[in-house]
């Protein structure tokens, strides 16, 4: 078997970890019984670009006992748990593709080596997989049944090849699922940056102004979570609709020039480019911390920040200082990488098992439905994502109503009135 990881000998602890996170992922547990008994993904090969971590563990073994061939890479050189690679290689014959801090030859020749597989659905987090295999492979995109995306920024990208007329398979936005993004985004994203921040700093949030630019659901769940630890919490946005929701939430909302006087923490939320920049750094306070959970490093724009520095060092694990010339400090964390993933662990298992749940259901409906769908962007089959919901609160213990009779002939009726 061909792989590429750190260090077979961390197998055993991986192993361990990727049992951990499974006791908390019901759902997705519920999914592999059956796709063992039914191997609905039988004879079909899957290349997966997703962050290498416990709860993608879990998906890629149930997509395997479906009866798929799985191949893995990741889809953030800073996100992989070296530990859980090599468990999937030893433990589990997977063969993956990644290593913790890779350098940017390494991460696309791992992307090349999943592609090579010629795989029959593929599944994103980014859309880097998708992207290379359309610039790269073209003709191996015609083999492609269908894909899946896993996060906002990978589903901007491929809407845009949509509308561009340029995307060869049909994408199924797993990050639109009710069930990924209204909890994956707003309450995964909301702990596990905070704890990468607290990870990585142990500074205390409590008493600060805490700085999110963007209010899309990851931003959401950043500001609530600060905002539950103490934290005065300021808003930048670009979109008027969500600056006011946020405003209605309870937060500060202002221009970025103006929050980047007042902040302490500051974290980027947006999936765009450059959000905080040179004439932002120009007025942080000193010892000013700055961080990204958005999925591409180029939220925080550190070239900008390297011609403004005299002196830059790792102060601490996933801490680097940026001394100004007046003497200023700045400490971006994680390199401007995603800090949930780099500084920490990730969302919880809890609310990956939804998600992932979206993901191991729309591979079997690909499979299924493939020649049904155009070269577009789908959202979710609404079926699957209420299938989700149930199994997530039947796993809670929580029973809800159901419509009698008389309500669902009320509901489709135009006859009934006052």
């Amino acid at each position: 078997m061909d792989y590429h990881v750190k260090d077979l000998s961390l197998a055993d602890q991986g192993k361990n970890r990727i049992e951990w996170a499974e006791m908390d992922m019901p759902v997705l547990r519920s999914i592999r019984e059956r796709f063992s008994v039914e191997k609905p993904l039988k004879g079909v090969r899957i290349s997966a670009c997703l962050h290498v971590t416990t709860e993608t563990a879990n998906l890629i073994l149930t997509l395997k006992e479906g009866g798929a061939e799985v191949f893995l890479t990741a889809s953030n050189p800073l996100s992989t748990q070296d530990d859980v690679a090599a468990a999937l290689v030893k433990h589990y014959n997977i063969p993956v593709f990644a290593i913790r801090g890779e350098d940017r030859d390494t991460y696309y020749s791992h992307l090349k080596a999943v592609i090579e597989r010629e795989p029959h659905i593929v599944i994103d987090d980014g859309a880097d997989l998708i992207s290379t295999i359309h610039k790269e492979y073209p003709e191996l995109s015609e083999k492609v049944l269908g894909g899946m995306e896993e996060t906002t920024t990978g589903v901007i990208r491929l809407k845009a090849m949509a509308k561009d007329g340029v995307l060869k398979f049909p994408i199924i936005a797993v990050n639109d699922a009710y069930t990924k993004h209204m909890f994956d985004n707003r309450y995964g994203t909301g702990q596990s940056t905070i704890d990468g921040i607290l990870r990585a700093t142990n500074r205390l949030i409590a008493g600060s102004y805490f700085v999110v630019a963007g209010y899309g659901w990851c931003g959401k769940g950043v500001a609530q979570r600060a905002r539950g630890m103490g934290a005065t919490v300021i808003v930048t946005e670009v979109d008027p609709i969500k600056a006011l929701e946020a405003r209605m939430d309870g937060f500060l909302v202002m221009p970025m020039e103006e929050a980047a006087k007042l902040g302490d923490f500051f974290v980027t939320v947006t999936g765009n480019t450059s959000v905080i920049r040179g004439e932002h750094f120009k007025v942080m306070k000193d010892g000013a911390i700055v961080s990204n959970s958005g999925h591409f490093n180029v939220e925080i724009d550190l070239e900008a920040l390297e011609s403004l520095s005299v002196s830059k060092r790792e102060i601490r694990k996933e801490v680097e200082e940026y001394k100004l010339q007046d003497g200023r400090r700045i400490y971006v964390l994680s390199q401007g990488r995603l800090v949930n993933l780099a500084a920490a662990e990730g969302h919880p298992a809890s609310v990956m098992d939804m998600s992932f749940a979206n993901q191991a259901l729309s591979a079997e409906y690909i499979k299924f439905h493939s020649t049904e769908l155009k070269k577009d962007v789908y959202k979710v089959p609404d079926e699957i994502d209420r299938e989700v919901a149930k199994l997530k609160l039947n796993a809670m213990g929580i029973r809800i109503d159901e419509l009698t009779p008389e309500q669902v002939k009320y509901l489709s009726s135009w006859e009934f009135g006052t």
